[in-house]
């Protein structure tokens, strides 16, 4: 079930109701009440993640039931040594499910190329599970922090079911740890008028992004991106795909962020913040602060730190960045292009590391409206890097991308691109970027929520009428899927 869908249009307020206004008036009286409020989380978001197919649901609920099972042994552990037992059973059985289902096939066509081996009858040919790298990692930090004696397991199984299948960050996150959520379903949640509207305007927001900037782009993007190893593609047509691609992505998978963050609002329940203006970064350390927070956070604290961080000697530090951003390739897909793209962004954040420079976590300097003209160029250039790591991620092999970047850097690609910008349909697609661009830099310095959050009641309706009229005025009858879906 998708956020864009008919099905999830009549899905959200039906859930929101019965919640709210229905289930918790019913259960009100219950001396099972917080139970109950759970369950009826869990079977919310079972009904959500099943849509696709029910199958899936097994999978779920096997993790969700072996990682509960995990942290109670792990917790009553009479030794650290049985306790660890405990904790790394867990992980080789999250891990194992996922390398079955996301990289056997992978392993299989590449060791038999290697060898010149036949693959009839290796392959499983099965279906990727929507959102399984997801709360599979969301598992196994619970198993960990658990075995750290950073958390208490819980023996509520519902309120873990819950924690593990909450619709809203279900399929692509923000992956969240068990500090954060899991007490939040361990108490009960009261209905707050003024979090749920805000809550309302951040899907709004969601939405914007996804419906006139992702899926508006995508058309262009997938057509330049299928057509240029078959056949002859102008380099100014290659560069606007990148530069819509970069947009695309961003504004597909934050889009989706704030939907998620904004539903679950609705139903009382903070989620983390996993993008903070990354196209505002000046260097690639910066941006891989800012970008996909939840992931990259994950494997500073379970991978980064835990083998030694920049603590050890400058060739230790190198491998462990390196180690870092393998796995994060990896964890995107099994495709060489994937893992070349993870190895590219490292040697990128390698000079910011090595340096020890400090982390900046200010745009620019308080009291500054805009940026300097030094601050400007170093995102600029960042934004350049960054554009050639996003037409690795998007081309379907090494080669592919090869060929793009050649064709792409031509010369007169820059002068063409210009005519092809004026001359297109393309410049509608830059207002709609350009506005997301300018309320995001206004909301640069918040945390949480929109700046449509402190102004007058009447003027954020003005604006929310007006983004509801753009999206249906310039939205198409297709329902575009989130790229992020398919990892």
């Amino acid at each position: 079930m998708l956020f864009n869908s008919i099905q999830f249009a009549i899905f959200l307020p039906i859930v929101f109701l019965l919640y709210w206004f229905v289930f918790d008036r019913f259960i009100s009286k219950s001396k099972h009440q917080l139970q109950l409020q759970n369950i009826f989380i869990v079977v919310s978001s079972y009904i959500f993640y099943g849509w696709w197919d029910w199958r899936f649901l097994l999978l779920i609920a096997f993790t969700s039931f072996c990682s509960w099972g995990s942290g109670v042994l792990t917790g009553n552990a009479q030794t650290k040594k049985r306790a660890k037992t405990w904790m790394w059973l867990n992980i080789i059985l999250n891990l194992g499910i996922l390398a079955l289902f996301k990289y056997y096939d992978f392993f299989v066509v590449e060791f038999a190329q290697l060898f010149h081996l036949p693959t009839e009858g290796l392959l499983m040919k099965v279906i990727l599970p929507v959102g399984i790298s997801f709360y599979t990692f969301q598992a196994l930090s619970y198993s960990i922090d658990i075995y750290r004696g950073k958390i208490e397991p819980t023996k509520d199984i519902v309120a873990f079911f819950a924690f593990i299948s909450f619709f809203p960050q279900l399929v692509a996150g923000p992956i969240e740890r068990a500090s954060n959520l899991l007490p939040q379903f361990l108490k009960k949640r009261e209905f707050n008028y003024d979090t749920a509207m805000e809550g309302m305007r951040q899907i709004l927001w969601g939405l914007f992004k996804k419906l006139l900037i992702a899926n508006n782009c995508a058309y262009a993007v997938d057509s330049v991106f299928y057509l240029h190893s078959r056949t002859t593609i102008p380099g100014s047509d290659l560069l606007l795909a990148a530069i819509l691609f970069s947009f695309q992505i961003y504004a597909d998978f934050s889009g989706y962020s704030d939907i998620a963050i904004g539903t679950a609002k609705l139903f009382g329940i903070k989620l983390s913040r996993n993008f903070n203006n990354p196209y505002f970064s000046r260097n690639v350390s910066e941006f891989w602060r800012r970008w996909h927070i939840s992931l990259m956070s994950w494997f500073r604290d379970y991978v980064y730190i835990p083998l030694g961080g920049n603590q050890g000697s400058k060739l230790r530090t190198i491998i462990n960045v390196f180690v870092v951003f393998l796995l994060s390739g990896m964890w995107h897909g099994a495709n060489w292009t994937f893992i070349v793209w993870g190895l590219y962004h490292a040697a990128l954040f390698l000079p910011t590391v090595l340096m020890g420079k400090k982390s900046q976590s200010d745009i620019v300097a308080k009291g500054h409206i805009l940026p300097s003209l030094k601050e400007m160029g170093q995102m600029f250039f960042t934004f350049c890097l960054v554009l050639f790591g996003w037409i690795l991620f998007r081309s379907e092999s090494i080669s592919d991308f090869v060929q793009y970047c050649e064709e792409m850097c031509q010369m007169g690609t820059l002068r063409a691109c210009y005519r092809l910008f004026i001359q297109s349909d393309i410049w509608p697609k830059m207002v709609f970027i350009i506005i997301m661009l300018v309320v995001e830099w206004l909301q640069r310095d918040k945390e949480h929520g929109l700046v449509l959050d402190k102004m007058k009641p009447w003027l954020r309706w003005v604006i929310c009428f007006m983004i509801v009229l753009m999206i249906s005025c310039f939205t198409d009858n297709e329902i575009g899927s989130f790229i992020y879906f398919q990892f």
